[in-house]
């Protein structure tokens, strides 16, 4: 009975291990043909890529302000004392916290997710072999929730895992997820594709997800997801879950997405992503049976940017993209992924559907520009937004701060503290757009309306979509 039970598991290992044998029968992804095929092991696999995977520590010191002990929140205590508890001065705790990366080269760069290393002021890497280092980080990446790190050996020669090409994937196929999970030490897993292109998760801005079976837990972040091959199929990043515990349901960034923000990393180049330049619309089935379409597919354009790359390939309005380089899509997180992990200067082949004809164009790749420049500036003076840092919006802009491209005008990128801004409680990413009744279009626009004192301030603002209006005594 026990042995039936387990049978389909060892059915799975056994692929494994004869695509870790042979090559070819990896490509033509076969079921074991016999007993001896069902009793092989992942445990060559697991030997060759387990040193590349890596534990990290990192610290940080917090301010926490108030009394320590809950009891000073009962509101007799604060009756009493009050106001007092808020002139207590802070108190730094260091919070520690844990997860996982990967070696992608041999030089010690390193990958992980950029929530394990938020805000750490030290960063520790443990290897397999318990070796410990300092690392560095090359690259902060929040969009995608990675961060590209840099340790120092003597050698400079370190166990790595080879980037696969995460398109190959294909739902069914097996994987292992290899991290550290709960601090309990390496912990290897196992278990198949169970979905691609998720798109719906929320979790960065580049919503684009591999999604797996194989369980995944706290402190499995930033760890690899391996492929039959041996290579790096994602960075397993997130879990759905009711309990905090693995329910099956776990995330990875694919690694066509890693490739690309390694890139230039370790010589200090900007990261930059290509762009469309178009607003896209999931074609839904009112929109196929509006359109003449026998069912729901690919994205329409809504929108082309007039200093986009869409634009000088000849796209329109109306237009519907039903795959990039031969590979589908189906909503607009989707097709700014594929775009996203091509290479700058590059170009790749769009499919593009018409009313009277389907159609490929070559869209060269290019990075948004910075056009208007950004002109950032703190302001200061007797005015409402006093210590607040506006800048131009641009393409460029908008992608580096994760908004809409077709955003413009003058945003807020930051608020000194204890600054007018800041008591009146602005915040960063609001857009000004109008001082006493005079149009914000560029930081030199807000500069002159803020020159000289006013008996009253009236600001129009925009934030979240909405337009919000302020009238402020002077």
């Amino acid at each position: 009975m026990m042995k039936s039970l387990h049978f389909p598991f060892m059915v799975l290992a056994a692929l494994l291990s004869v695509a870790f044998a042979a090559p070819d029968v990896f490509a033509q992804r076969a079921v074991p043909e016999s007993r001896e095929q069902v009793m092989l092991s992942f445990a060559p696999l697991v030997k060759k890529a387990s040193p590349a995977v890596v534990n990290i520590f990192t610290r940080k010191a917090v301010q926490q302000r108030g009394p320590s002990s809950p009891l000073f929140n009962d509101p007799f205590f604060r009756r009493f004392f009050g106001e007092s508890f808020d002139r207590i001065e802070p108190r730094e705790n260091v919070e520690n916290s844990l997860g996982s990366g990967v070696i992608v080269r041999p030089d010690g760069l390193i990958v992980t997710n950029f929530h394990v290393i938020e805000g750490a002021d030290t960063i520790r890497v443990v290897l397999s072999d318990r070796r410990e280092f300092d690392a560095e980080i090359l690259r902060e990446d929040e969009q995608t929730d990675l961060a590209i790190l840099k340790v120092d050996t003597d050698d400079g020669q370190l166990p790595y895992v080879e980037l696969g090409d995460s398109d190959e994937l294909e739902v069914g196929d097996l994987v292992l997820a290899i991290g550290n999970p709960f601090g309990v030490g390496q912990t290897v897993t196992s278990g198949i594709v169970s979905g691609l292109a998720r798109t719906n998760v929320g979790i960065s801005d580049f919503n684009f997800f591999i999604q797996t079976d194989a369980a995944i837990n706290p402190g499995n972040s930033g760890g690899a997801l391996l492929r039959m091959d041996g290579t790096l199929a994602g960075v397993n990043t997130a879990i759905f879950s009711r309990s905090g515990g693995s329910q099956g349901i776990g995330f990875a960034v694919p690694s066509n997405m890693v490739r690309t923000v390694i890139a230039g990393a370790a010589s200090g180049d900007a990261l930059r992503r290509a762009w469309l330049g178009a607003k896209a619309d999931t074609v839904s089935a009112e929109i196929a049976n509006a359109i003449g379409l026998d069912r729901p597919d690919g994205v329409i354009l809504s929108d082309i940017h007039p200093e986009g790359p869409a634009l000088r390939a000849g796209l329109k309005s109306g237009d519907i993209i039903v795959a990039v380089e031969d590979q589908p899509v189906f909503d607009e997180e989707g097709l700014r992924f594929r775009i996203a992990t091509g290479v700058v200067g590059g170009t790749t082949k769009l499919r593009v559907r018409r009313p009277d004809r389907i159609f490929d164009v070559d869209l060269f790749l290019e990075h948004p520009p910075e056009i208007p420049a950004r002109d950032e500036h703190q302001l200061r003076g007797a005015h409402p937004l006093a210590g607040a840092t506006v800048a131009n919006l641009s393409p460029a802009l908008a992608a580096e701060m994760g908004r809409d491209h077709f955003d413009a005008g003058v945003i807020i990128r930051d608020i000194a503290s204890r600054s007018p801004a800041h008591r009146l409680e602005f915040r960063p990413g609001d857009i000004v757009a109008e001082v006493n009744g005079q149009p914000i279009e560029f930081v030199s626009d807000l500069r002159e309306a803020t020159a000289a004192p006013q008996p009253r301030w009236n600001l129009k603002v925009r934030r979240a979509g909405r337009i919000f209006s302020l009238s402020i005594s002077g």
